[in-house]
């Protein structure tokens, strides 16, 4: 297997893109944070003190996933030309799914974007709420579907029944 990132030398360094073609690219992610019950009636409720839970959190994935290149440090610095953060709460399962798509038309994905901002956003659930609930669980972070560049339109395929996620089409 060839690895893109590094040089002849050995060392690692930025994967060139300049011969790639421009195309759409999207990509969705997803985080998963679990908590109590009562935590979660407590963020639907507005109950939280530092706030708005998902408002702060939707503001804080869609900055995450704008700065990705700052702290992946092989990812290319990217002009997105969309961040879309939405929640599906599970009451049974007392969890938040957080998903996030991102779109620009460039020479690379936006696959790191989009995991990015989904997990900036759960850890912003777990910032504003881990003083009523220290135990939450942030999981699940995977990308979800991608589409654009040579390998076009790829989507994870053993996705169960009732992840909210998938409703996003390309």
């Amino acid at each position: 297997m060839d690895f893109t990132h590094f040089n002849t030398a050995g060392y690692a360094r930025m994967v060139d893109v300049s011969e790639k073609t421009d195309t759409v690219r999207i990509a969705t992610a997803q985080a998963v944070v679990r908590m109590q019950p009562a935590t979660l009636q407590t963020i639907r409720n507005g109950g939280i003190k530092k706030g708005d839970v998902l408002a702060v959190a939707q503001v804080a994935g869609i900055m995450g996933a704008k700065q990705t290149a700052g702290f992946i440090p092989m990812c290319h610095p990217l002009m997105l030309t969309s961040v879309d953060i939405s929640f599906a709460i599970n009451e049974p399962d007392a969890s938040i799914t957080i998903c996030c798509q991102v779109k620009t038309t460039g020479k690379t994905g936006v696959e790191m974007e989009a995991i990015s901002g989904a997990s900036i956003a759960a850890m912003t659930v777990y910032d504003m709420t881990k003083a009523i609930d220290r135990w939450m669980e942030i999981s699940d972070i995977r990308l979800l579907e991608k589409s654009g560049g040579k390998s076009g339109h790829v989507k994870r395929e053993q996705l169960g029944e009732g992840i909210p996620c998938i409703k996003q089409q390309f």
